[in-house]
């Protein structure tokens, strides 16, 4: 599972022109989940992101987590993060989990982001959206929960 964590100060997802969800400072997370993931995926990424200490405190330094700031999380799934690039041009997006296996995790990470007391707001599984962020910093962080097996 693969959780691209942009910092921002305000962030929203819209379909089909309407307005889904938005955030103001907090984080937006693009999640891809591929087709080996599991639950002990979720656990791993939702704590990493809850206790993720990207934001300053009053020295200027990065020190400070989402709860500590009260962030919010703007949640996307994003199977293209799984994009396999090597052969060609055109990406190809078989490590990617299906919506059988992936809308289940999908739901259970919102589900564990929250038990965080961070609130998190959606766009929408496999829909076609269009995000609009303004990054704060900026930053940006890839964390991968196949990182822990190694």
């Amino acid at each position: 599972m693969r959780a691209l964590i942009q910092r921002v100060s305000k962030a929203s997802v819209s379909i089909d022109g309407e307005l889904k969800a938005g955030i103001q400072h907090g984080f937006l997370i693009l999640l891809g989940i591929g087709k080996e993931d599991g639950p002990e995926d979720v656990e791993y990424l939702a704590k990493k992101i809850s206790g993720l200490r990207v934001f300053e405190d009053d020295e200027g330094k990065m020190n400070l987590s989402l709860s500590q700031v009260g962030g919010e999380i703007l949640l996307v799934s994003q199977f293209t993060l799984y994009a396999d690039t090597r052969r060609g041009n055109r990406p190809g997006f078989s490590n990617a989990a299906g919506p059988d296996l992936a809308i289940p995790l999908y739901e259970a990470m919102i589900s564990k982001l929250k038990t965080y007391d961070i609130p998190v707001s959606t766009g929408e599984f496999g829909a076609d959206m269009q995000i609009s962020l303004i990054n704060d910093g900026p930053v940006t962080i890839l964390i991968d929960s196949s990182d822990k097996k190694k």
